[in-house]
């Protein structure tokens, strides 16, 4: 498989440092995550566990603290929205879809909050939320959007850029053999 020596970008569009690293750090991220969300928590009683739709946000938004609602509104938006910028770069591809890279980390993030909320149950302390599933999917979404489609043009017009330096004017071949 040839590369392109001076951008790093195989001719199938993906980036092999970026995905390794994307690889390393998504992993390392979710085993951070599974350690801190699965974890028993020891308290005096637990609710039960929440599978109405918004019925946790409502609950936060009537707090009369609005910081104290923001807080829990987005810890809830950035526990897994690394993962919105993670998951494309483990893919490493530079030249994919737009809407089906979004549609595709999105929905992985969901399956990853969704794992997550289900090994809570097993968790002493820990409760389902289907807000929290909720909350995690819309962050995924958000970093996806808010990151990936800039740093693709960019990485776009860059290889664009270099394969157009790599491969210098174009060559002129005289007529041989044909009198003026």
């Amino acid at each position: 498989m040839t590369t392109c020596v001076l951008a790093g970008v195989r001719r199938d569009g993906s980036l092999p440092k970026v995905r390794a690293a994307g690889l390393v750090l998504a992993a390392a991220y979710l085993a951070l995550i599974g350690w801190l969300m699965l974890r028993p928590q020891y308290v005096a009683w637990v609710d039960a566990p929440n599978l109405r739709p918004f019925a946790t946000i409502r609950a936060d938004l009537a707090q009369p603290d609005a910081l104290l609602a923001a807080h829990r509104l987005g810890a809830g938006l950035a526990l897994l929205a690394p993962l919105g910028v993670l998951l494309p770069m483990a893919g490493g591809r530079v030249a994919v879809s737009g809407l089906g890279s979004f549609a595709r980390t999105v929905f992985a993030g969901l399956m990853v909050s969704l794992t997550l909320e289900f090994l809570q149950t097993g968790v002493p302390g820990q409760i389902f939320d289907v807000d929290a599933l909720l909350l995690n999917t819309v962050g995924v979404a958000l970093a996806y959007l808010a990151v990936v489609p800039a740093v693709r043009h960019r990485l776009r017009r860059r290889a664009g850029a270099a394969r157009r330096r790599s491969q210098g004017p174009t060559p002129t071949i005289p007529r041989v053999g044909i009198a003026p």
